[in-house]
Order: C-alpha cells, then structure tokens, then sequence
C-alpha cells in the first residue's frame, strides 16, 4: 500500500475530521483496500457522506447528548438571607449592626468561596482510626482529612468561639456569633459539632471558676490563634444509654497521691474524639473501694486528651461509630484505662456542674438544624429558577412555589426562635437578665432543641424533592443533609426526654416559667394587635393561648402521670404559639416586609394548640394507654400476660 492510500484511510477512521480522497496528490493511486478487495477512490465519496451525516447524530458513539443541567449556584448566604438581615438590624444598637453586617457579608463570601469546598472536601474523605502502626505497636491514631485539619484554623480565625466570651458587643456578643455559625454549619464538614462542645467546655469552665489548670484549658478554646486553638470533647454516653447519665455512668475515678485521678471505664459514644481535651463524668471510689449510685456519685473531670509526649492519656480506641449520618466526625468507643484526669466539680455535682454545657450545646443543635433548612431552601429556590420542565421554570409553577412556601414559613418560625434564645443567652452571660428572661431561657433552650430538630428532618427531605432525582444522588452532595439532619433530634435528647425536660423547668419553677411564658406571649400579641393585616392571625393565636390556658389547669387536677403521657403535645403546643407570636413581633417592626407579614399569617393558619386537640379526643386517658400498649405490640408474643 502506497504512502498515499495510507493517508486516505487515516483520514477515513479518524471521528474528528472526514478528507475527501478524490483531491489532485491522492489520484496518484487509482485503487485503495477495502474490506477483502481493491476498491477506486471514487466509490468511498458517498460512503465519507453518510459517515459526516452519522457524527452530526447525538447519542452515537462516545456522545452523551447536547443537555446538561446546570446545578445550583451557593450565593452569598448573608446577602440572601433577608430574614437574618432584618433581624439584626432591627435588634442591634445602629453602630454595632454596621460593624457586624460588614463582617457578616465579608465571612458570607468566604463560605462560599473557601469554607463550602472544605466542607465538601470533608464528606467526602471521612475519618478512619489506625490502631496499629507497621512495626505492630498499638497508636490508636484517628486519621482526619486535611480539609477538617483546615476548618480549626478557619474557626479559630473568624473567632467562632472567641466571639461569644469576649463579649465586646455586651449581651449582642453572643447574638453575633450565633448568626456567623448560623451562616457556617451548613458549610463546615459538620466541624460545627466540635465547636457546639468546645462552646460548651468553655461555658462550664467560665461557670466553675478560671483558675490553675482550667484557666490555661479556658484560653486555648477561646484562642483566636490557630497555633493555639483547642476543641473539646463531651464523653458522656455510655453503654446503658446516652441521657440517664445517672444510671448509666459505670466509669469510675480513684484519687492519686499528686491530687489527680485515674478515670476506670468504657466510653460508649465520644463526638469529636480527635479533640484536645473532653469533660467527662465518674464516680469517687472511697478508701473502701465504694462508689455512690445515682445522680448524686456523679462528679465531673476535666483531662487532656494527650500527654507532653502526644501519646494518648490512659486511652485506647476500640472502634469509630459507623452511623447513619454525620459521618464527617470522628466518634469512637473509648475504653479509659488509668487516664490521668481532673475533678472540677464538687464530688457528686457532676450533672448540675455539666448543665451548662447542654444548655449551650442544645443551642449549637439547633444552629445546625435551623441553618440546614435555610441552606436547602435557599439552594432549592436557587434550582427552581434554572430547571425547566413542562414547557417552563419550575419556578413559574406554583404549586411548586407553594411547596417551598410552606418550607420558608416553618424556617422563618425556627430561625426567630433560635435567636430569641441566643438574645436571652446573651442577656444571662451579661447579667443583664431578668427574672422573666431567665425563665424564658430555661423553658425555650430544650423546647428550641426539640422542635427545630423534627422540623429540620421534614423541611429538608421536601427540599429533597426539589432537584428531584438528583436529590437522591450521593455525588450531588443532597443526600447527606438528610442523613445528618436526624441527629438533631437525638444527639442532646430526644424529642420524648426533651419534653419531659419542659415539663421540669415548670415544675421546679413553681410555674414561674408558664407564668413568664404567658406574660411574654401577651406583650407580643398586643402589640401586633395594632397591625390591621394580622388582626386575624393575632386572634387566631390569642385563641390558642386561651386553650393552653384552659389545658393546663385541668392538667393539674388530673396528676403528673397525665401530664406527663400529654408531654410532648404540650411542647409542640408552646412552642409553636411561642413561634406564632415571635412572627407576628417582627412582621410588627417598622421595618418589617410584606413577606414578614405573609409568613407570619401562614404560620398562624396551622394547629397552634395540638395538645388541645388531643386531649379532646382522649389520648391521655388510661384506656388509651391500653390500647396504645395493644396497637404496638398487636401480634407480639410479649403482649400475652406481660404488659
């Protein structure tokens, strides 16, 4: 075959370019091979035709069609996030809201553009613990990825803890790093969960006294240099369960001759275990070897999670968690053997001492729960206006609107309910509370907790919907905000234990807390009363205070055990009356918008008093635990002379 022929064919197979055969160099050669014969040159220019037709065709060869959808754009979340705007202008004294909204809008950009892709970065290279390293010696060393390793130094730098404790904004101090975590946890790789607990350690510390070694513990998780930052941990779950702490705490604490202890136990559950120190809880053995059981042989211990050498404190790791979600952070079963720790509490006040830092960690939790519904919201409006199917946008469908209507309504409610609590908050670190604010804060912190954790797990499996099939695909990224949006109802207490939590603060306040609560809904229904566009809305929830009212006096005729089966009716009950009336406060403001005041009329459409409704229908009553008993175990051999 000539030098020429070979050309020809060449060009012939190659998918890019087809060259006509029939031009002056290539006659050179009358005949070329084809298939088991010499054909002429001629004969091959209709077949180079239909081969240019062919490559014209989508979907032949290695072509995958011309469509590809666009995914949504993460804007600037502060910028989008009118909600939040109006909120802090309206709060903040005018000097500090210029300063903070500056801040706000600059960190909002670096979400973006630097923290969101970290965060990725860390969902997708998920931890893993080394126990042995390769000459067989035992290390236990949790591997992280550079991305999480990043994300320390970003919340050292931006002062994501700093913030709250320097206070240089007074009671507004802790507001401001509220609404900056609120704009960080959905972009943190779920490092927002070290942060809730380092947060935590340094609300107990700063509650139990700065001094010896606590007050070097204080400055390192408060550092807004990265070179000295420190998390911690909380180990507090063992292996009979995570919130009777009282009856599950088996570890044990022998004193040493330095004033030290050694700390004897298993660790069931410990979030965030590459820490650099933890709080923990366990029980004073006497001289005789004695523990004391219950709450009151608790006490709680301060240690490091390494010592001078890096070498793990009396520790070893038996295994990671591997759960369902939130997967980006490291959390271990620990079995403390002789670990070197310090006793910060008076002996057997461990779980009064250790109140703090749930109160500040079940804030954390709700951050988390409230700013994963925004973000899929913002990011699901964000598709709507890029996704086109029968024949438009499905942002020109409007039940499609209506649907994510319906997801905003129930964020906004959420949202002002976790900045009441971080304006409270601010209030008692401050000592500028009163006695109402100090009610207040102690009945909204687990009702906060637990309402915003179910509603982050059904606003964000609708907001699913919204990319529809790519809502289900793990490489979008999608997926993995449901998953981890059901942690919010059972890290810190579940809905049930979390209820019962809001009934303890009114008991043990003598109903000082309903009577702060009623008196705080008042002051804010009379003052949306004087807005002519939510006189309907104002009535609709005067209408279900009344019947909470009514409720809870015949409650207290009835018994504890009555009020405690009708526990969690009572709180979705106040809590959404109390979210009613913080909507119906703001859309109030001078400065309010028409989507303020639509939102706050939706929300007061819904069942604001289920608890009312229940108990009408004789859900609490002794036959229906009966039967509640019998539709469960309907079926189960259990049932039979045993319940």
């Amino acid at each position: 075959m000539s030098v020429v022929t070979r050309i020809c064919i060449i060009n012939y197979m190659s998918p890019k370019k087809i060259l006509p055969c029939n031009r002056k160099p290539w006659r050179l050669a009358s005949q070329i091979r084809s298939g088991t014969s010499w054909a002429p040159i001629q004969e091959l220019e209709p077949l180079n035709t239909a081969v240019s037709e062919e490559l014209k065709v989508p979907f032949i060869r290695t072509r995958i069609g011309t469509f590809f959808q666009e995914k949504p754009h993460l804007g600037n979340q502060y910028l989008e996030d009118t909600l939040l705007q109006g909120f802090l202008k309206r709060h903040l004294p005018p000097k500090i809201f210029l300063e903070v909204d500056q801040d706000l809008q600059r960190f909002g950009k670096r979400v973006t553009q630097e923290i969101d892709i970290l965060g990725r970065e860390c969902e997708l290279n998920l931890p893993q613990l080394q126990q042995y390293d390769p000459w067989g010696q035992r290390v236990d060393h949790i591997i992280t990825c550079p991305a999480w390793k990043r994300m320390k130094e970003i919340s050292s730098e931006e002062g994501l803890i700093a913030e709250a404790y320097e206070r240089r904004y007074s009671s507004w101090s802790r507001v401001y790093q509220v609404a900056k975590m609120y704009l960080y946890a959905p972009s943190s790789g779920l490092f927002s969960c070290p942060l809730a607990m380092t947060d935590g350690a340094a609300k107990v510390i700063e509650t139990l006294g700065k001094a010896g070694i606590l007050k070097d513990a204080y400055n390192h998780l408060i550092s807004r240099d990265p070179k000295t930052f420190w998390t911690s941990g909380q180990w507090m779950t063992e292996r009979k369960g995570g919130s009777d702490v009282a009856g599950g705490t088996e570890t044990i604490a022998r004193l040493q001759s330095d004033g030290t202890y050694h700390l004897h136990g298993f660790k069931w559950f410990t979030s965030a275990t590459d820490s650099d120190m933890t709080l923990t809880l366990g029980r004073v053995m006497n001289a005789r070897g004695e523990t004391q059981q219950g709450t009151k042989g608790l006490s709680l211990f301060y240690l490091e999670i390494r010592d001078e050498d890096q070498k793990l404190n009396g520790i070893q790791v038996q295994r990671l968690k591997d759960k369902l979600g939130t997967r980006q952070v490291p959390t271990a079963e620990l079995l403390l053997d002789g670990t070197k720790a310090y006793l910060i509490s008076e002996e057997g006040r461990g779980v009064a001492s250790i109140a703090n830092m749930l109160t500040i960690t079940r804030i954390h939790n709700t951050i988390s729960a409230v700013a994963a519904m925004r973000r899929v919201i913002n990011l699901g409006r964000e598709y709507a206006s890029k996704r086109y199917v029968f024949g438009k946008f499905i942002k020109d469908h409007p039940l499609h609107i209506q649907t994510m209507a319906h997801m905003e309504v129930q964020t906004r409610g959420a949202f002002l309910l976790l900045m009441e609590v971080s304006r409270l908050l601010g209030l008692e670190e401050n000592s500028m509370a009163t006695l109402q604010d100090t009610h207040m804060l102690r009945l909204l912190t687990p009702l906060a907790k637990l309402y915003t954790g179910k509603q982050a797990m059904a606003v964000i499996s609708e907001g699913l919907e919204c990319f529809g099939g790519q809502g289900y695909m793990e490489d979008t990224g999608l997926p993995s905000m449901l998953r981890d949006a059901q942690v919010y109802s059972i890290w810190e207490g579940t809905t049930n234990i979390l209820s019962l939590d809001v009934l303890r603060s009114v008991t043990k306040s003598k109903e000082a807390v309903l009577t702060a609560f009623f008196s705080a809904v008042q002051a804010k229904l009379d003052l949306a009363s004087s807005v002519p566009a939510l006189k309907s809305s104002v009535a609709l929830t005067q209408s279900a205070v009344d019947k909470l009212g009514v409720f809870i006096r015949e409650a207290t005729l009835k018994g504890p055990t009555f009020m405690e089966l009708a526990a969690r009716d009572f709180a979705y009950s106040v809590a959404r009356i109390y979210m009613g009336s913080l909507l119906l406060e703001h859309a109030s403001w001078e400065g309010s918008s028409n989507t303020d005041v639509y939102s706050a009329q939706r929300w007061c459409e819904q069942d604001l008093c289920p608890v009312d409704f229940a108990e009408k229908a004789g859900s609490y009553t002794s036959e229906a635990v009966v039967m509640d008993a019998s539709l469960v175990y309907d079926g189960s051999p259990l049932l039979k002379g045993k319940l």
